[in-house]
């Protein structure tokens, strides 16, 4: 039997693929967040301000990025890797939440590109090609708390 019908699309499966992306973006993005407020197994305020002012110190005594800088990104990358991650996982303004998630993740490359930690820049360098990926996946966003990306 010869079928000349030409084949489905496959649209089911690109949005399969974009949802595991954005469930692996998220939740990685979320726990990298929230790991920030972490210190002796308890989760506050004053652990993000004791590890992110040490982060920052850090890149800043081994980099030629100024201190200021450093302390400004540091400062405030929990917040928006919170915040990314959530929306991303749930679906909310996927579009803008992919790319700023990304870009995020870009200074994350750029401070370690800065103190010379080739694998680390490596591992960043995987999580921003995921991100790329799933912004021209994101027309396929199915499923989402939002109808903003869908086909």
């Amino acid at each position: 039997m010869n079928d000349n019908s030409p084949s489905p699309t496959p649209r089911a499966e690109l949005s399969l693929a974009f949802l595991l992306l954005r469930l692996f973006l998220g939740l990685r993005t979320l726990i990298a967040g929230l790991e920030k407020f972490e210190a002796n197994k308890t989760f506050s305020f004053s652990n993000y301000s004791e590890n992110m002012g040490r982060i920052g110190k850090a890149i800043a005594d081994y980099s030629i990025i100024p201190a200021w800088a450093t302390n400004l990104f540091a400062m405030s990358l929990g917040f928006m890797l919170v915040i990314f991650g959530a929306a991303i996982l749930l679906g909310i303004k996927t579009r803008a939440s992919l790319f700023l998630g990304g870009l995020v993740y870009v200074g994350l490359g750029f401070g370690l590109m800065a103190v010379q930690e080739g694998e680390g820049v490596a591992w960043i360098g995987m999580q921003v090609l995921m991100f790329a990926v799933a912004l021209t996946l994101v027309r396929h966003n199915r499923f989402a708390c939002t109808s903003e990306g869908r086909d």
